[in-house]
């Protein structure tokens, strides 16, 4: 009956004004009215009223339009394209076919959209095909159209859901969810929600994910397009299980999927990936001294790689050093933190050198990772050599830092008070006048020059000096030439 039922509504959905006031006469219902209240009208009429009478009259008036058509394939597309794909049933191999017809001239069967294959996800493993990849069909011109699809659930998958383990509170690790991408059979496609999506589960709206927000200014928002988890609104029996996928209709196709899945968690990812893909400590050597094997045709020897210990993720030391096999670069990141956030944001991409990093493609640096363990947590970097040995370069940092916090150029200091220290010969102590007017004397006999007296201090001390008595030394060499600060100019050079 169900089945009836949603073929009937979609033949409603393809009727013209004349079509659906006849079958609104028919029933006693108000015929006046726009196309879209005529066909609100009539869908409820279906849905309330529904009889073997009103079933006989809408085949009726929907064979009169399409007379070489039958069945619920012709109503979903009514405009004259044919299709053929899985019919929207629980079993998933049934096909349908029919020929439409324009103006007399048959038109040619295009490709099935059931051969659209999706893209294989790390965090979900199919189990069963519920429905295969379907078609989105648009059943007017309007711009907002409703497509549905229903399946059944066996007594073993229903079973199969119901004692799966809890991932976290309300989510299951097995689930039914939806998948939307584009028809296209060339390739794999990835999952991509057509606009204004909305999904209807039993006459339930679920959540269906909203968008991220930019940080950079002038990039819109990205919305993730991921699975839609629609089993919390399921009926976990025989009962036919109904999904209305609302969705804006701006030209381009779109065909939808149901699967039985089972989800995994980074840490289940991560026991892959340790289980499976680690490269041993021999093979990364050898990787390296590829990389550093002398090029004849190149002009610049390579000697050494630099590598940081640190995650371009999460600006952290690295736990479990991973890379990418495509990837050429020897850097790599941490392979925990990876997982998790790709659980979260599925990108998928190399954190390094922006390039795609797929799951099946990620593998664990086991020489980095004996690395790590053999260094202390205060080196940050290290250089491989073209044996495929390595260094740790905290010398060079930590000198570099040291430089940095003195800010003072590495010169040797020179003392002025030695004789002969910088190329010039010491001050006289008779010429050298300290605070107290006396000649000051450094120790071991070099003379200290003070260069704190001003005008003052000599005009106030210069009777003092003027009224002493001159020796013989002093009357037979000529005076020497005398400063503003009272010491000899020819003699203290200052640096």
């Amino acid at each position: 009956m169900a089945a009836e039922l949603v073929e009937a509504m979609n033949m409603v959905k393809s009727f013209r004004v004349s079509d659906l006031q006849t079958l609104l006469a028919s029933m006693g219902r108000s015929k006046s009215g726009l196309k879209q209240d005529l066909v609100g009208r009539a869908l409820r009429l279906v849905q309330t009223e529904y009889s073997p009478e009103l079933l006989k009259n809408v085949r009726q008036l929907y064979e009169s339009r399409f007379p070489k058509t039958s069945g619920w394939l012709a109503a979903r597309r009514p405009e004259g394209i044919p299709v053929a794909y899985s019919s929207l049933s629980s079993s998933p191999t049934a096909t349908s076919q029919g020929a439409d017809y324009l103006n007399g001239i048959s038109k040619p069967i295009p490709t099935p959209a059931a051969e659209v294959k999706l893209v294989p996800l790390p965090f979900y493993q199919t189990l069963e095909t519920l429905l295969h990849p379907t078609e989105l069909i648009d059943v007017n011109n309007e711009k907002l159209q409703d497509s549905q699809c229903i399946f059944e659930l066996t007594p073993n998958q229903a079973d199969q859901i119901r004692n799966a383990s809890e991932l976290r509170p309300g989510i299951r690790s097995i689930q039914v969810v939806l998948r939307l991408c584009y028809t296209d059979s060339i390739g794999v496609q990835e999952d991509q929600y057509p606009p204004n999506i909305a999904v209807k589960v039993n006459q339930s709206y679920c959540h269906v994910p909203g968008y991220y927000p930019s940080n950079k200014p002038g990039v819109e928002p990205r919305r993730p397009c991921r699975p839609v988890n629609i089993t919390p609104w399921l009926h976990l029996s025989n009962v036919t299980n109904r999904v209305t996928v609302t969705w804006g209709n701006f030209g381009k196709r779109y065909s939808v999927a149901v699967y039985l899945v089972r989800v995994f968690t980074a840490a289940d990812l991560f026991s892959q990936l340790k289980l499976c893909s680690v490269e041993s400590a021999e093979r990364c050597r050898e990787r390296i001294q590829d990389k550093l094997r002398f090029d004849p045709e190149s002009e610049i020897a390579t000697t050494g790689l630099r590598v940081s210990l640190i995650c371009p993720l999460v600006k952290m030391r690295l736990g479990v050093p991973c890379r990418v096999l495509t990837c050429a670069h020897l850097q790599c990141f941490d392979a925990v933190f990876f997982l998790q956030m790709n659980e979260k944001k599925p990108t998928w991409t190399c954190p390094v050198c922006d390039k795609p990093a797929p799951f099946e493609l990620l593998t664990i640096d086991g020489l980095l990772s004996e690395i790590l363990k053999e260094t202390s947590e205060d080196i940050e970097e290290i250089e491989y050599l073209t044996d495929g040995s390595w260094r740790p370069i905290r010398d060079d940092k930590e000198r570099d830092r040291e430089r940095e916090r003195s800010n003072t150029p590495e010169y040797p200091v020179v003392d002025i008070c030695i004789p002969e220290a910088n190329g010039h010969s010491p001050a006289h102590s008779s010429t050298s006048v300290g605070m107290a007017g006396g000649p000051a004397v450094a120790p071991g006999g070099g003379a200290v020059v003070d260069l704190t007296l001003d005008s003052s201090s000599e005009e106030e001390g210069g009777g003092a000096g003027g009224d002493s008595e001159d020796t013989e030394d002093s009357a037979d060499s000529p005076a020497p030439k005398r400063g503003r600060y009272n010491y000899d100019k020819d003699l203290v050079t200052a640096y």
